[in-house]
């Protein structure tokens, strides 16, 4: 009997993954182009553009209910005419610089664009520091005795036997 519920599990499932891949595909392979550079500014747009409810991925790449909306928009807006600027700026004033992979540079987005060099540079300063530390506490200094053996294997004649003093 599990193995059962489970194979049908299993088959719902993958019909469930497959149906959504179907629709997403469908979605895309309705839309007809004037010519291709049309075709062509699509898929660039939606590959620029971020899915507000995904995580980390773009419009291509996503299922989601507000990606096919957003898709659907963009292939409006391109059909309509619209520029490429055009139909960034109507993008960014609805969900803000978020929905764009290249975010422009303004005071909003500095800490995007700064903050992973900065946090980097930081980071290389620090392992640096914690480096030459590290070296600095390893060096233990020779006692006299010591001293007197390494500068005596050195060659360094000048040592003589009663420079050093034995406690022992």
């Amino acid at each position: 009997m599990r193995l059962t519920s489970f194979v049908r599990i299993t088959i719902f499932f993958l019909f469930g993954v497959i149906s959504t891949i179907a629709l997403a595909t469908a979605s895309d392979a309705d839309l007809t182009f004037q010519n291709p550079s049309q075709e062509m500014r699509y898929r660039a747009l939606i590959e620029e553009f971020r899915c507000p409810k995904c995580q980390n991925a773009n419009l291509a790449g996503s299922d989601a209910p507000i990606a096919q909306d957003l898709k659907h928009k963009t292939y409006l807006l391109i059909e309509q005419g619209q520029s490429d600027d055009q139909i960034r700026q109507y993008m960014t004033s609805r969900y803000g610089d978020f929905i764009s992979y290249k975010p422009p540079m303004n005071r909003a987005t500095w800490l995007l664009w700064f903050a992973p060099p900065v946090i980097l540079m930081i980071a290389l300063l620090a392992w640096l520091i914690r480096n030459r530390l590290q070296r600095n506490l390893n060096v233990v200094p020779l006692s006299a005795e010591e001293s007197w053996k390494l500068n005596r294997l050195l060659g360094k004649n000048n040592v003589k036997d009663q420079d050093i003093h034995h406690d022992h």
